[in-house]
Order: structure tokens, then C-alpha cells, then sequence
């Protein structure tokens, strides 16, 4: 049987806030993408990564070419990003980061971004949520983490801020 109780009673007050730490700034350089077009559920576009870096109290880097942003056009509008690369640690680990996120916002501002305009992120709404694997014990904490991350789209590219969910 289900307790009665509202269920705000069974969550210790730890559990009631999320509590972030930062973990990392991370820049993408993405060619212009390839435009697949309108498939049968999305607008598909795929973007090649050339490179970037990270930078953040615990790990700092460059991100190596060969990564993908698959990007879909949702028919309302908002773009789901899909995206896979490798992180190479300025001691030589490599990192493997996965994220998963969201953009929307008035279809102007988005049009611009689009088009390699640099819009106030305030404009907009751009989410994400990183994922990362690596065999180096000394940045094993990142296989064991969730994170968040804001992100702002340049014409060369997405800029995130992300931060480690404690």
C-alpha cells in the first residue's frame, strides 16, 4: 500500500534543492552543418566538431576534432542537440563527454542564431546534460557524476557552463 502522506514528507530536506558546483567552461568549434533536411520525424542536421577547450578548477584541455552535434528541428520549433566528443586533459587523459539537450526560443532569435548570429543568451533558453567516461583514475570522479550545464550559442560554435549536480 502507498503511504498517505503528501510526498514532500518523504524526502529528507536534502533532497528538496538541487545543489550545483562548477565543474567546467567547455567551447565547441563546429563546421557549418550538414543539412539532411526534413525526414520523417525532424529536420535533421548534423554539425562536424573541429576542436575547443575546457577549463575548470579540477581538469583543463582541449576538445579533439572527430566529435558530432546532431541537431533535430522539433516541428515546434525547439532543437534537440545530440552530441558526442572527446575531451584530452592538459596531462594526456582523454575523456569521453556525451550531452543531451535543448533549445528554443522566439522563432526570430532562433532564425539568427541559425544563421551564425551572436544573440543574447538571454533570448533564449539553452539546456544540456553532460555525461563523461575515462579510464584515468585521477579523473575517475567524472564517471561517477550527473551534471547540468547553460549553454550560449557563438557563430563558431556552443559555449556551455557546466556544473556538477552534488
Amino acid at each position: 500500500m502507498i503511504d498517505a502522506a503528501p510526498l514532500a514528507s518523504l524526502l529528507p530536506r536534502e533532497m528538496t534543492e538541487l545543489r550545483l558546483r562548477p565543474l567546467f567552461l567547455f567551447e565547441l568549434a563546429v563546421k557549418a552543418a550538414s543539412v539532411i533536411g526534413k525526414t520523417p520525424g525532424v529536420d535533421r542536421r548534423v554539425g562536424e566538431i573541429t576542436g575547443g577547450r575546457f577549463e575548470g578548477e579540477r581538469l583543463r584541455g582541449k576538445i579533439l576534432s572527430g566529435g558530432s552535434d546532431w541537431q533535430a528541428v522539433r516541428s515546434d520549433g525547439a532543437w534537440m542537440l545530440d552530441v558526442r566528443c572527446v575531451m584530452e586533459t592538459d596531462d594526456g587523459a582523454l575523456i569521453g563527454m556525451t550531452y543531451r539537450g535543448i533549445r528554443h526560443g522566439p522563432k526570430d532569435v532562433l532564425d539568427r542564431i541559425a544563421r551564425g548570429e551572436v544573440v543574447d543568451p538571454t533570448l533564449y533558453y539553452m539546456r544540456a546534460t553532460p555525461y563523461f567516461e575515462t579510464a584515468s583514475e585521477r579523473y575517475n570522479f567524472l564517471n561517477l557524476l550527473a551534471s547540468v550545464a547553460y549553454g550560449h550559442r557563438l557563430g563558431s560554435g556552443p559555449v556551455y557552463s557546466v556544473f556538477e549536480i552534488l
